[in-house]
């Protein structure tokens, strides 16, 4: 080895560990283009690490030659002479275990991993294995921390050829564990047991075994962790547990209780550091949404609740950002809501909740209505009959003596508003003057602006009353409040113009000027936050007062929005590109203009590095400062650097994750509102957009494989609105309901639906969420009832399967690995599963309305598959939603139904007498569509039919929505048949119970009739006729006549000529 080589290289890696940023890119451009290139760097890396006296230079060797190594798939290294490798092979080993500095010993390790993921695939270093068990073995503590070290890295790296070392390992591992002498041996071998649990197979049931049998003493390992304080070990080996969650492969489940109750025991030691306790809580989450089965059938939630809520009433952080035990015990709750049936959850936590709140202790009152709030989104309709017992509770926080509980009850109603809006809006005589009353507490001024904030966006039939108090009084704290104050205030502003439309328009004016400067803000975080809520309530103000009105504010306000894009803020550029989606829709190609300045920064957004360019070049930096300065593994090795091959690696127990989250989280949603913006814009401008179909394409399909489900989800949405617009620009012909193409697409959106469409199945493939999912099955609904069959002609069958695998709860993102492949899922589920049946439930529909009479086929695959969720068991949703889609696919298959109309009537006869108004209205409707299609003689059914309506009619004037749209449906979608089959000819008695559902019908909806009144009149003459046989009886004859006189106040003419003026 030249020496010279040697030095030159030493001299470099020195120069790097500098504080001084120029010096240190000097030293890198010169380290790439002399020396990294060069095979020998391996070697000369590997001196270095042997030889060198400074640790920093020592870390940073190993660091440089764990890449060499690996530089494009281990070329580099293979290009090394083999008496050479083999000496780095044999050293290494040995040399780790003299190294006295952890960090340069890990990063050592490392490099053994990486010369392993090359040569063990080839057969090429046996030896390592034999040395790795004699170090995991040895009798010296030192021997066993640097062996397990590495056998731990070599797993991790090395992605094949250990399947049949599997047991050995497990031999080794169990024997480290329960390491006697060092915390260190037992942490690792925790995390090495994790990477091995990712070879396990799910067919390998005695390694699965072995593994399960581990669990105990793992448990142990992480108690150890928490007892010591350790955060560092303690983050790490929650890591592995979040990880052995969300395999596809049941290793914890006989633990699932158990476990559960562990996190449950460590998040509520108060004997444990806060930032500890966190870790247990946040893997708590993590079991209930992974483990919901076991959670489910365990009927865990109960005791889950009572643990949690003692830590619901512990000290809220200050900042909204920090993490705190209070936090991740209302964000457990939040889970088991959206996880679970709501039927083991909202009855417990109900019984907690009233034992809370009536304690004297504030703390208790508060916590209890935190976990009010936060149970709402999962609960929302299994709570809504019974918030007659809820509201007094909320009456009562809302006046609580403790200003912390009345700000806790501001936060309950926020999202009650959200998810129960119908009630919370017929509220507002209560609910307005209470939290006005708050708006005016200092102590309580910011929690209810946002209460009012989300009351205000679901007063639109009465906020009138409202309007003047409410911006009059809003008006007066955007001069006096504090910024964090004037942001909600803000915000607010923009929910009273969402609901009272035009009405708005007097307070516009002022308001705009108000907001004015609040608009051209630039300092960072709260002014940051203020001048995104102006920019969207502004938004908010052009849709309410119309294009008109807003007209001579547009220029500038656009001006605002493109200087928030430059600002390097993440939020302010989400806010401009929401500001750019408002524009759109209400300018609509008026706003084509904006398009070429618009639309690029929408595609860079779409296009941003995950950790954000300034992001990195700030780890760089500090990168640079933390070698000098020898700082803590933290820090230390945060290179976001690339290796040989371009991609992005880094260390990840030595990076800031905390930081780089937050980061990408930012990041991340930009993104999402980007590909949001992409499809609103092209529905907006039409024609004009025409230019950027093809890059929006190219980007949105690459996000379709985004980590973040909100990102795949509004890339998905946004794809298939591309289509459908860029379809109705192609000025189709109308399509005829077949299974086969009836008229073809234009060669141009063809292709663009090959573009699109493939990738989104492709992604569904794989797909584990569950509201994208939906979103997909919603989408391609909307775009085939559109497009018709020639939007899937070639991938009708994938579709199917998509809706048949969900309606089977059988796809990826609902399947569990501790359920069994040929068990059916429980009938109670999460409200959350619901909105995903509901959506396949749309897809099946959108299919049977493209295919027409062909989609008989289909039918009977479909029906069992749709019926079986109006089960006893099931929830509203479940049942309504299975009633009104067959509803829908009658209305699409029309005559090839009728094989089908009995177990269909048979059902819906069932739903007719639901004690839900909702799953009845869904129910009349399917009655009149399958009456109305079949062509089996229905009118034997008639009277049953109808003695099955007749309930629904009776219904006073301020009955619940509910039950007056169930009242809608009965007349409107059954009584054209109805009135088509009159007179009945055979069976004169039934005509007497006939008329007098008409005459019920004539006293309480007479404006139904109204148009039927044509057809009805010949029928009351046929009946009448003194030469006919008696028809009516002399009741309902003299009934008959009576409305006939009141008729003819209203129509003479068509009285007189059906001849009934005989009869007045």
């Amino acid at each position: 080895m030249d020496p010279n080589f040697v030095q030159g290289l030493h001299n470099l890696l020195v120069q790097s560990t500098s504080n001084d940023t120029a010096q240190l890119k000097a030293a890198t451009a010169q380290l790439n283009t002399e020396y990294y290139k060069n095979p020998a760097c391996i070697s000369a890396l590997a001196q270095i690490l042997a030889s060198s006296p400074e640790s920093a230079v020592r870390q940073l060797a190993a660091v440089e030659l764990r890449k060499r190594v690996r530089q494009k798939s281990g070329d580099l290294w293979v290009q090394l002479p083999q008496d050479s490798r083999e000496q780095i092979k044999n050293e290494l080993p040995k040399l780790i275990l003299k190294e006295l500095n952890k960090l340069v010993r890990h990063s050592a390790a490392r490099v053994i991993a990486s010369i392993a993921s090359v040569e063990l695939k080839e057969g090429t270093w046996p030896q390592l294995l034999s040395w790795l068990n004699e170090a995991c073995t040895s009798p010296r503590v030192a021997e066993r921390e640097v062996g397990v070290y590495i056998l731990f890295t070599v797993l991790e790296t090395v992605l094949e050829g250990f399947q049949d070392s599997t047991q050995n390992f497990f031999k080794i591992f169990q024997v480290l564990v329960t390491d006697p002498e060092s915390m260190e041996v037992r942490v690792t071998t925790v995390r090495a047991l994790g990477v091995l649990a990712q070879y396990i197979d799910a067919d390998d049931k005695a390694d699965i075994k072995t593994f399960q049998s581990f669990l105990p003493a793992m448990i142990q390992v992480v108690q150890q962790a928490l007892e010591a304080g350790d955060e560092a070990s303690a983050r790490q080996l929650f890591d592995v547990f979040e990880t052995l969650l969300i395999l596809e492969i049941p290793l914890l489940g006989p633990h699932t209780e158990a476990l559960a109750s562990f996190l449950l025991l460590c998040g509520a030691n108060k004997n444990l550091d806060p930032g500890l306790r966190v870790f247990p809580l946040n893997a708590l989450n993590w079991t209930v949404q992974y483990k919901k089965t076991k959670v489910q059938s365990q009927n865990l939630a109960g005791k889950i609740l009572e643990g949690l809520m003692p830590i619901t009433t512990e000290p809220e952080p200050e900042d909204s950002d920090d993490d705190a035990p209070c936090r991740s015990a209302l964000r457990v709750i939040d889970s088991l809501s959206t996880n679970l049936p709501p039927t083991q959850v909202f009855p417990a936590l109900r019984t907690l909740i009233q034992q809370y709140f009536s304690s004297p202790d504030p703390n208790n009152r508060r916590g209890a209505m935190l976990a009010l709030g936060v149970v709402v989104e999962g609960c929302s309709e299994f709570m809504t009959p019974v918030m007659s017992q809820v509201w007094p509770i909320i009456d009562a926080g809302l006046q609580d003596v403790d200003a912390s509980v009345r700000k806790a009850t501001c936060v309950a109603v926020s999202c009650m508003c959200e998810w129960l809006e119908e009630g919370c809006a017929a509220r507002h005589a209560t609910l307005v003057p209470a939290i006005m009353n708050l708006v005016h507490d200092p102590a309580t001024q910011r929690s209810a602006c946002t209460a009012l904030d989300a009351l205000l966006e679901i007063l639109q039939d009465v906020i009138d009353q409202y309007l003047n108090l409410i911006m009059e009084q809003l008006a007066n704290l955007l001069d006096t409040a504090p910024i964090p104050v004037k942001t909600v205030v803000t915000g607010a502003i923009g929910s009273a113009a969402h609901s009272s439309k035009e009405k708005f328009l007097p307070y516009f004016q002022p308001t705009m000027n108000r907001l004015q400067h609040f608009l051209v803000l630039s300092g960072e975080g709260e002014e940051s936050e203020l001048r995104g809520i102006a920019m969207d309530a502004v938004g908010t103000f052009a849709e309410a007062v119309g294009v008109d009105a807003f007209r001579p504010y547009f220029p500038d306000m656009m001006k605002q929005a493109f200087q928030g894009l430059e600002m390097g803020s993440p939020r302010l550029r989400e806010c401009s590109f929401l500001f750019f989606s408002v524009m759109a829709r209400v300018f609509r190609e008026e706003f084509a203009d904006y398009l070429p300045s618009v639309v690029p920064p929408l595609l860079a957004s779409c296009r941003l590095s995950e950790h954000g360019e300034e992001t990195e070049i700030a780890l760089s930096d500090e990168v640079a400062s933390a070698f000098a300065s020898g700082t803590s593994p933290s820090s230390a090795i945060a290179v976001l650097d690339t290796d040989g091959d371009g991609n992005i690696e880094a260390e990840m127990e030595d990076v800031d994750v905390d930081k780089l989250l937050e980061v990408n989280s930012a990041i991340a949603v930009e993104k999402e509102i980007a590909a949001d913006t992409i499809g609103v814009l092209f529905v907006a401008t039409r024609t004009h957009f025409l230019q950027y179909v093809e890059p929006c394409v190219i980007e949105l399909v690459s996000l379709l494989s985004h980590y973040y489900e909100g990102i795949r989800k509004s890339a998905t949405d946004s794809l298939l609105e591309l289509v459908r617009v860029f379809y109705e620009l192609s000025n189709p012909q109308e399509w005829q309901a077949s299974a086969e193409v009836t008229v073809p697409l234009q060669p141009v959106v063809k292709e663009l639906v090959g573009h699109c469409l493939l990738p989104l199945l492709d992604m569904y493939e794989s797909e584990d969420n569950k509201s994208v999912v939906a979103s997909l099955c919603v989408g391609l609904a909307e775009t085939i009832n559109k497009l018709g069959m020639a939007f899937i002609e070639n991938n009708v069958e994938q579709i199917c399967n998509i809706a048949i695998q969900v309606l089977s709860q059988k796809a990826l993102c609902q399947q569990d690995p501790d359920q069994d492949e040929n068990e059916e899922a429980p009938e109670d589920q999460a409200e959350y599963d619901s909105v995903l049946i509901s959506s396949a439930g749309d897809l099946v529909a959108a299919l049977a309305n493209a295919m027409g009479t062909d989609f008989a086929q289909a039918f009977p695959t479909f029906f069992p598959l749709i019926a079986k969720y109006y089960g006893e068991n099931r929830s509203l949703s479940d049942k309504s939603s299975a009633i009104g889609c067959l509803a829908e696919i009658i209305a699409g298959m029309k005559k090839s139904v009728t094989p089908h109309t009995e177990p269909l009537l048979e059902l819906f006869y069932r739903a007719l007498s639901d004690s839900e108004a909702e799953v009845q209205s869904n129910a009349c409707f399917a009655v009149g569509l399958l009456v109305e299609h079949s062509t089996v003689d229905l009118a034997p059914q008639y009277l049953p039919l109808l003695a099955a309506l007749r309930p629904l009619f009776d219904v006073p004037a301020d009955a619940p929505r509910s039950r007056l749209n169930a009242k809608d449906n009965a007349t409107g979608a059954f009584f054209p048949v109805f009135v088509a089959a009159l007179p009945l000819k055979e069976d004169y008695v039934e005509n007497r119970p006939v008329f007098r559902a008409l005459f019920h019908l004539f006293r309480t909806v007479p404006q139904t009739l109204g148009p039927h009144l044509d057809a009805l009149l010949p029928v009351f003459s046929h009946v009448l006729d003194p030469n006919g046989p008696d028809q009516i009886g002399d009741e309902g004859r003299a009934e008959l006549i009576q409305l006939i006189g009141f008729l003819n106040t209203q129509e003479p003419a068509k009285i007189h000529a059906a001849g009934l003026s005989a009869y007045l």
